[in-house]
């Protein structure tokens, strides 16, 4: 299950969205306060919006950025949880040719969760869901983009 709050804001602000996964019919629909992991899309936000608040304690949070989480994690003061990072953008840039780096950060945040999901249900997935809206040559590049970013996460 996934969604977007956008607030009242305008155009340009920060948005959060939402996943829940989960092996059972989920049923519960409202914002996630207390999630269990925290992917950051944009590095600018860093310093200008709380993206810990309310992690579950030994959260996960994924940045896309290209510095190292033990770089990241000292420039910011990050104590609780697991902090990963990886240059989605650069990644996205790369392989698919625009600067969308969101499919990389699902890979990221995969790997970076260790097992929550088979990293080959997740492609399929991926595959399925493009497959039926853009090129063949584009869902290849998402999944090496994927795969990328998957091996080149990095946690502290």
């Amino acid at each position: 299950q996934a969604f977007p709050d956008y607030g009242p804001e305008r155009m340009g602000a920060p948005v959060r969205a939402y996943t829940r996964i989960s092996s059972s019919p989920i049923r519960q629909h409202c914002q996630i306060t207390n999630p269990d992991a925290v992917v950051v899309l944009d590095p600018t936000l860093i310093g200008v919006v709380d993206f810990t608040e309310g992690l579950k304690p030994g959260g996960t949070v994924i940045v896309n950025i290209g510095i190292s989480a033990s770089d990241l994690k000292k420039k910011i003061g990050f104590t609780g949880g697991k902090l990963f990072t990886v240059d989605a953008t650069r990644i996205a840039i790369d392989t698919i040719g625009k600067n969308i780096p969101n499919t990389p950060l699902v890979g990221a945040l995969l790997s970076a969760l260790g097992g929550v999901l088979s990293k080959e249900a997740v492609l399929d997935g991926v595959k399925k869901k493009m497959g039926t809206k853009v090129s063949e040559k584009l869902v290849k590049a998402n999944v090496v983009a994927f795969e990328r970013a998957y091996n080149e996460v990095k946690g502290e």
